[in-house]
């Protein structure tokens, strides 16, 4: 189930419209079993079938990382840690990982998103404190669902959306932006009313940075997956999914009707959309001299 591995390089350069040009991933594919995951891909690329049932650790990506970190090319940029795999998965609890490689952005004072569904970050809330008061600082949790049975369906293995949010709450009281991710949003799944509502309520009574909103794409090994899942647990959606999903994406009268729902709740509680602003709020390059 697991494999050491050595990798070449920590980080990887990004081609991307996001405000960050860097991710790190400490581990090579997830055990979580998300029915919607984008990253499948990776595993055929790595000719691989077995898409969750063995992961890759990287056993010396904490010294890549510093020693990369240490190139007077570096210019302090934002580093996203979790493109394709989260760095909190049960394994983590054993290696610690993530301990080390927060002490490496500590002793580099380098701005870091962490992206996750696991209440394991709060391990490492004092690293985060301790970093968000050098740098920028930004973690956020992905919240699909507030019913308990259909997330336990769709993303077996996490932590719950309540442990979630308690998580962010608890990480509120950093100097760390927090986020939340409502991605993607499943259609005749997660899409109703009752469950938008409530994650942006939620969102709002933990005061959080910001909350972002994304319809379920599927394109590739992921359309396939995601599809099987649906003809096997969902078989009444199936003949929906098809008519709405053309192509990679939902069509737009499902969207224009998904997002009027989602602005709606987004405006009666108050929460931002700006993933950007509080990058240009609270970016503010730390670059060490000789006095620090």
């Amino acid at each position: 189930m697991y494999e050491e591995i050595e990798t070449t390089k920590a980080l990887n350069k990004l081609k991307s419209r996001l405000p960050y040009n860097w991710d790190l991933n400490i581990y090579r594919w997830c055990i979580h079993q998300c029915k919607y995951c984008y990253a499948i891909y990776s595993h055929q690329y790595l000719d691989s079938k077995d898409f969750f049932g063995k992961i890759f650790i990287k056993k010396n990506i904490v010294e890549l990382l510093d020693k990369e970190l240490s190139s007077p090319k570096w210019k302090w940029e934002i580093i996203n840690i979790w493109s394709v795999t989260d760095s909190y998965q049960q394994i983590e609890q054993e290696r610690q990982t993530m301990r080390w490689i927060l002490k490496v952005m500590i002793k580099h004072k380098n701005p870091i998103i962490i992206s996750t569904k696991s209440n394991l970050i709060l391990r490492d809330i004092d690293l985060i404190d301790e970093l968000s008061k050098l740098n920028y600082v930004n973690i956020a949790c992905t919240i699909t669902s507030m019913d308990e049975n259909i997330r336990q369906q769709i993303e077996p293995g996490w932590s719950s959306s309540i442990e979630r949010f308690n998580a962010l709450k608890e990480l509120r009281k950093t100097n760390a932006s927090i986020g939340v991710h409502m991605m993607p949003i499943l259609p005749y799944i997660t899409d109703n009313k009752e469950n938008i509502e409530m994650i942006f309520k939620k969102s709002s009574e933990i005061w959080a940075t910001y909350l972002l909103t994304w319809a379920l794409y599927l394109r590739g090994s992921t359309r396939t997956y995601y599809l099987n899942f649906i003809k096997k647990q969902f078989p009444h959606l199936y003949n929906k999914y098809l008519e709405i999903y053309k192509t990679g994406a939902a069509n737009k009268e499902y969207k224009d009707s998904l997002y009027k729902i989602v602005n709606h709740y987004r405006q009666l509680h108050n929460v931002s959309s700006s993933y950007s602003k509080p990058i240009k709020e609270k970016l503010k390059p730390k670059i060490p001299t000789l006095f620090d």
